[in-house]
Protein backbone atom coordinates (compact mmCIF):
# COMPACT_ATOMS: atom_id res chain seq x y z
CA UNK A 1 0.00 0.00 0.00
CA UNK A 2 1.10 3.19 -0.76
CA UNK A 3 2.24 6.16 2.28
CA UNK A 4 0.30 8.39 0.04
CA UNK A 5 -2.93 5.86 0.34
CA UNK A 6 -2.23 5.25 4.13
CA UNK A 7 -2.04 8.94 5.01
CA UNK A 8 -5.46 9.34 3.44
CA UNK A 9 -7.30 6.32 5.49
CA UNK A 10 -5.74 8.08 8.35
CA UNK A 11 -7.42 11.32 7.53
CA UNK A 12 -10.64 9.01 6.94
CA UNK A 13 -10.14 8.16 10.63
CA UNK A 14 -11.39 11.94 11.63
CA UNK A 15 -13.78 12.64 8.39
CA UNK A 16 -16.12 9.23 9.39
CA UNK A 17 -16.07 10.63 13.14
CA UNK A 18 -17.06 14.39 11.54
CA UNK A 19 -20.98 13.60 11.77
CA UNK A 20 -20.66 12.73 15.15
CA UNK A 21 -18.93 15.36 16.39
CA UNK A 22 -19.23 18.69 14.54
CA UNK A 23 -22.04 18.45 11.58
CA UNK A 24 -20.22 21.63 9.41
CA UNK A 25 -16.50 21.61 9.14
CA UNK A 26 -13.88 21.99 6.38
CA UNK A 27 -11.17 19.27 6.47
CA UNK A 28 -7.76 20.70 6.28
CA UNK A 29 -4.33 19.57 7.54
CA UNK A 30 -4.00 17.79 10.65
CA UNK A 31 -2.93 20.69 13.48
CA UNK A 32 -2.11 20.83 16.83
CA UNK A 33 -4.74 21.84 19.14
CA UNK A 34 -5.33 23.39 22.97
CA UNK A 35 -8.29 22.30 24.73
CA UNK A 36 -9.02 21.57 28.45
CA UNK A 37 -8.02 17.73 27.46
CA UNK A 38 -4.13 18.89 28.18
CA UNK A 39 -4.95 19.86 31.37
CA UNK A 40 -3.79 17.59 34.73
CA UNK A 41 -6.49 17.26 37.52
CA UNK A 42 -4.20 15.00 39.89
CA UNK A 43 -0.47 15.64 38.20
CA UNK A 44 1.51 12.59 38.44
CA UNK A 45 4.61 14.75 39.64
CA UNK A 46 4.56 17.70 41.72
CA UNK A 47 8.40 17.84 42.85
CA UNK A 48 10.79 15.07 41.09
CA UNK A 49 10.22 15.80 37.37
CA UNK A 50 11.14 12.91 34.83
CA UNK A 51 13.42 13.85 31.87
CA UNK A 52 11.93 12.80 29.03
CA UNK A 53 14.41 12.75 26.13
CA UNK A 54 12.11 13.31 22.82
CA UNK A 55 14.25 11.92 19.92
CA UNK A 56 14.26 14.58 16.85
CA UNK A 57 17.47 13.31 15.11
CA UNK A 58 16.39 11.06 13.01
CA UNK A 59 13.93 12.21 9.82
CA UNK A 60 11.14 11.56 12.65
CA UNK A 61 7.70 12.08 10.85
CA UNK A 62 6.39 13.00 14.64
CA UNK A 63 8.11 15.52 17.19
CA UNK A 64 7.32 17.71 20.48
CA UNK A 65 6.67 20.61 18.47
CA UNK A 66 5.27 19.47 15.02
CA UNK A 67 2.28 16.12 15.60
CA UNK A 68 3.34 15.35 18.83
CA UNK A 69 2.88 18.42 20.54
CA UNK A 70 -0.10 17.41 22.62
CA UNK A 71 1.37 14.74 23.73
CA UNK A 72 4.56 16.54 24.59
CA UNK A 73 2.34 18.96 26.65
CA UNK A 74 -0.01 16.65 28.09
CA UNK A 75 3.00 14.64 30.09
CA UNK A 76 4.72 18.32 30.54
CA UNK A 77 0.89 19.21 32.52
CA UNK A 78 1.33 15.43 34.40
CA UNK A 79 5.00 16.80 35.59
CA UNK A 80 7.65 15.27 33.20
CA UNK A 81 9.77 17.49 31.54
CA UNK A 82 10.35 17.31 27.51
CA UNK A 83 13.66 17.96 26.01
CA UNK A 84 14.32 17.66 22.43
CA UNK A 85 17.10 15.32 21.13
CA UNK A 86 18.50 16.13 18.01
CA UNK A 87 21.91 14.11 18.46
CA UNK A 88 22.38 10.68 17.39
CA UNK A 89 22.28 8.47 20.45
CA UNK A 90 25.46 7.57 22.81
CA UNK A 91 26.05 7.33 26.44
CA UNK A 92 26.59 10.90 27.04
CA UNK A 93 23.47 11.79 25.65
CA UNK A 94 20.94 9.23 27.03
CA UNK A 95 22.81 10.02 30.42
CA UNK A 96 20.22 11.51 33.01
CA UNK A 97 17.33 10.92 31.41
CA UNK A 98 14.70 8.61 32.59
CA UNK A 99 12.59 8.09 29.51
CA UNK A 100 13.08 8.19 25.67
CA UNK A 101 10.62 8.32 23.30
CA UNK A 102 11.12 7.66 19.55
CA UNK A 103 8.08 8.44 17.30
CA UNK A 104 8.36 7.15 13.12
CA UNK A 105 11.91 7.42 12.90
CA UNK A 106 13.22 7.41 9.41
CA UNK A 107 16.94 6.40 7.43
CA UNK A 108 15.35 9.85 5.32
CA UNK A 109 13.16 12.57 4.91
CA UNK A 110 9.98 10.60 3.44
CA UNK A 111 8.98 13.55 1.09
CA UNK A 112 12.34 14.84 -0.52
CA UNK A 113 14.03 11.28 -0.81
CA UNK A 114 11.23 8.62 -0.26
CA UNK A 115 13.52 5.27 -2.23
CA UNK A 116 15.54 6.14 1.26
CA UNK A 117 13.28 6.84 3.70
CA UNK A 118 12.99 2.83 4.63
CA UNK A 119 16.54 2.45 5.42
CA UNK A 120 17.67 2.20 9.07
CA UNK A 121 17.37 5.18 11.08
CA UNK A 122 19.64 4.47 13.50
CA UNK A 123 23.16 3.33 13.84
CA UNK A 124 24.21 -0.35 15.15
CA UNK A 125 26.37 1.71 17.49
CA UNK A 126 23.20 3.79 18.57
CA UNK A 127 21.19 1.01 18.79
CA UNK A 128 23.21 -0.71 21.12
CA UNK A 129 23.83 2.40 23.03
CA UNK A 130 19.92 2.15 23.78
CA UNK A 131 19.93 -1.12 24.46
CA UNK A 132 22.36 -0.56 27.45
CA UNK A 133 21.20 2.40 28.61
CA UNK A 134 17.68 0.62 29.39
CA UNK A 135 19.69 -2.45 30.63
CA UNK A 136 20.82 -0.11 33.03
CA UNK A 137 17.60 0.97 34.54
CA UNK A 138 16.43 3.56 31.43
CA UNK A 139 12.80 3.25 29.74
CA UNK A 140 12.06 3.26 26.43
CA UNK A 141 8.72 3.97 24.42
CA UNK A 142 9.22 3.11 20.94
CA UNK A 143 6.52 3.86 18.33
CA UNK A 144 6.39 2.57 14.42
CA UNK A 145 3.56 3.21 12.22
CA UNK A 146 2.79 1.72 8.65
CA UNK A 147 5.45 1.45 6.07
CA UNK A 148 8.49 2.63 5.49
CA UNK A 149 8.54 3.46 9.48
CA UNK A 150 8.71 -0.63 10.44
CA UNK A 151 12.18 -0.95 8.39
CA UNK A 152 13.77 2.30 9.43
CA UNK A 153 12.97 1.01 13.16
CA UNK A 154 13.60 -2.96 12.51
CA UNK A 155 17.18 -2.51 14.07
CA UNK A 156 16.63 -1.10 17.03
CA UNK A 157 13.61 -2.92 18.24
CA UNK A 158 15.19 -6.27 17.14
CA UNK A 159 17.63 -5.44 20.17
CA UNK A 160 14.80 -5.53 22.39
CA UNK A 161 13.28 -9.32 20.83
CA UNK A 162 10.50 -7.31 19.21
CA UNK A 163 9.76 -7.84 15.50
CA UNK A 164 8.35 -4.81 13.64
CA UNK A 165 6.92 -6.00 10.34
CA UNK A 166 7.01 -3.15 7.56
CA UNK A 167 3.41 -2.76 6.24
CA UNK A 168 -0.24 -2.04 7.31
CA UNK A 169 -2.20 -3.73 9.66
CA UNK A 170 -5.30 -4.18 8.43
CA UNK A 171 -8.71 -5.88 9.99
CA UNK A 172 -11.54 -7.75 7.90
CA UNK A 173 -13.97 -7.99 10.65
CA UNK A 174 -16.51 -5.26 10.25
CA UNK A 175 -16.90 -5.65 14.17
CA UNK A 176 -13.16 -4.78 15.43
CA UNK A 177 -12.57 -1.59 12.79
CA UNK A 178 -13.89 1.80 12.00
CA UNK A 179 -16.85 1.91 9.00
CA UNK A 180 -14.73 2.77 5.70
CA UNK A 181 -11.48 2.23 7.61
CA UNK A 182 -10.11 -1.39 8.15
CA UNK A 183 -6.70 -0.20 9.20
CA UNK A 184 -8.91 2.07 12.14
CA UNK A 185 -8.72 -0.75 14.67
CA UNK A 186 -10.52 -0.51 18.17
CA UNK A 187 -9.22 -1.99 21.06
CA UNK A 188 -11.26 -2.74 23.85
CA UNK A 189 -12.71 -4.50 26.71
CA UNK A 190 -15.80 -5.69 25.03
CA UNK A 191 -14.10 -6.96 21.92
CA UNK A 192 -11.00 -8.22 24.47
CA UNK A 193 -8.43 -6.76 22.35
CA UNK A 194 -7.04 -4.34 25.07
CA UNK A 195 -4.89 -6.65 27.33
CA UNK A 196 -5.13 -6.75 30.99
CA UNK A 197 -1.76 -4.58 32.10
CA UNK A 198 -1.20 -1.75 34.82
CA UNK A 199 -0.97 0.40 31.59
CA UNK A 200 -4.57 -0.59 30.92
CA UNK A 201 -6.30 -0.46 34.13
CA UNK A 202 -4.22 2.68 35.77
CA UNK A 203 -3.88 3.53 39.50
CA UNK A 204 -7.69 2.94 40.42
CA UNK A 205 -10.93 3.11 38.00
CA UNK A 206 -10.43 6.66 37.21
CA UNK A 207 -7.66 5.60 34.84
CA UNK A 208 -9.13 2.19 33.97
CA UNK A 209 -8.62 2.50 29.90
CA UNK A 210 -12.07 1.22 28.37
CA UNK A 211 -10.08 1.10 24.77
CA UNK A 212 -8.39 3.05 22.01
CA UNK A 213 -8.33 3.16 18.35
CA UNK A 214 -5.63 2.71 16.07
CA UNK A 215 -5.63 4.36 12.59
CA UNK A 216 -3.10 2.39 9.96
CA UNK A 217 -0.38 0.90 11.50
CA UNK A 218 1.93 -2.01 11.52
CA UNK A 219 1.77 -5.26 13.47
CA UNK A 220 4.20 -6.60 15.83
CA UNK A 221 5.66 -8.73 18.08
CA UNK A 222 7.00 -9.01 21.19
CA UNK A 223 9.62 -10.81 22.75
CA UNK A 224 8.66 -14.08 25.47
CA UNK A 225 7.37 -12.50 28.87
CA UNK A 226 6.01 -9.52 27.21
CA UNK A 227 2.32 -7.96 27.19
CA UNK A 228 -0.06 -7.72 24.34
CA UNK A 229 -1.42 -4.66 25.56
CA UNK A 230 -2.96 -4.00 22.00
CA UNK A 231 -4.05 -7.69 21.09
CA UNK A 232 -4.54 -7.87 17.45
CA UNK A 233 -7.18 -10.30 16.17
CA UNK A 234 -7.00 -13.44 14.01
CA UNK A 235 -8.73 -11.50 11.52
CA UNK A 236 -6.38 -8.91 11.01
CA UNK A 237 -3.91 -9.17 7.60
CA UNK A 238 -0.67 -7.23 7.15
CA UNK A 239 -0.57 -5.76 3.87
CA UNK A 240 2.74 -5.03 2.50
CA UNK A 241 4.26 -2.09 0.29
CA UNK A 242 4.04 -5.02 -2.85
CA UNK A 243 0.37 -6.03 -2.56
CA UNK A 244 0.99 -9.19 -0.34
CA UNK A 245 -1.14 -10.36 2.24
CA UNK A 246 -0.02 -11.69 5.12
CA UNK A 247 -1.71 -13.07 8.60
CA UNK A 248 -1.21 -11.45 11.66
CA UNK A 249 -1.91 -13.67 13.47
CA UNK A 250 -0.60 -13.67 17.17
CA UNK A 251 0.51 -10.21 16.65
CA UNK A 252 -0.42 -7.03 18.06
CA UNK A 253 -0.13 -3.39 17.89
CA UNK A 254 1.28 -2.66 21.36
CA UNK A 255 3.50 -4.71 23.73
CA UNK A 256 5.17 -3.78 27.29
CA UNK A 257 7.62 -5.45 29.16
CA UNK A 258 10.60 -5.42 31.27
CA UNK A 259 14.07 -5.33 29.66
CA UNK A 260 17.21 -5.96 32.45
CA UNK A 261 16.68 -3.02 35.02
CA UNK A 262 14.36 -1.09 32.14
CA UNK A 263 10.82 -0.65 31.08
CA UNK A 264 9.68 -0.97 27.26
CA UNK A 265 6.87 -0.04 25.52
CA UNK A 266 6.24 -0.42 21.68
CA UNK A 267 3.62 0.83 19.68
CA UNK A 268 2.87 0.05 16.36
CA UNK A 269 0.46 3.38 15.27
CA UNK A 270 1.78 6.94 16.12
CA UNK A 271 -1.59 8.79 15.72
CA UNK A 272 -3.12 6.69 19.20
CA UNK A 273 -1.43 8.82 21.12
CA UNK A 274 -0.10 11.75 19.79
CA UNK A 275 -3.80 13.85 20.58
CA UNK A 276 -3.86 15.49 16.88
CA UNK A 277 -6.62 16.95 15.51
CA UNK A 278 -7.90 17.16 11.75
CA UNK A 279 -8.88 21.08 10.24
CA UNK A 280 -8.20 25.01 10.11
CA UNK A 281 -6.78 26.23 13.75
CA UNK A 282 -9.48 26.97 16.48
CA UNK A 283 -11.64 23.59 15.94
CA UNK A 284 -11.61 20.99 18.45
CA UNK A 285 -12.13 17.48 16.84
CA UNK A 286 -11.37 15.28 20.04
CA UNK A 287 -8.34 12.94 19.01
CA UNK A 288 -7.85 11.68 22.39
CA UNK A 289 -11.19 9.79 21.46
CA UNK A 290 -13.10 11.46 24.77
CA UNK A 291 -16.46 11.65 22.57
CA UNK A 292 -16.10 8.38 21.49
CA UNK A 293 -17.85 6.15 23.93
CA UNK A 294 -15.45 3.01 25.06
CA UNK A 295 -12.34 5.02 24.00
CA UNK A 296 -9.92 7.15 26.15
CA UNK A 297 -6.63 7.09 24.25
CA UNK A 298 -5.50 10.22 26.51
CA UNK A 299 -5.84 8.16 29.33
CA UNK A 300 -3.86 5.44 27.80
CA UNK A 301 -1.08 7.78 27.21
CA UNK A 302 -1.15 8.92 30.76
CA UNK A 303 -1.13 5.59 31.99
CA UNK A 304 2.38 4.47 29.27
CA UNK A 305 4.09 7.26 30.79
CA UNK A 306 3.40 6.34 34.41
CA UNK A 307 4.69 2.79 34.09
CA UNK A 308 7.52 3.64 32.27
CA UNK A 309 8.49 6.04 35.13
CA UNK A 310 7.46 3.25 37.52
CA UNK A 311 4.13 4.76 39.48
CA UNK A 312 2.62 1.67 38.05
CA UNK A 313 3.86 -1.80 39.07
Amino acid sequence: MKASLVAALKLGIIMSLIPSIMPSFSLGQEITDQDSDLKISRPAYTKKRPKVLFDEAHFNVHTSGGRYKRFAELITNDGYQVIPNREKFQEKTLKGHYILVIVSALGANRDTNPQEAGNPAFTERECDAVRDWVRRGGNLLLVADHEPTGAAAQNLARRFGVDLRNGSAMESSRANHLIGCPGCIFFTRTNGLLGEHPITTGRDMSERVPGVMTGVGLSLKGPDGSTSILKLADTVFDQLASGEKIPATGRAQGVAFKFGRGRVVVIGEAAVISGQATGRPGTNIDRWGRHNPGVDARQFALNILHWLSGLLN
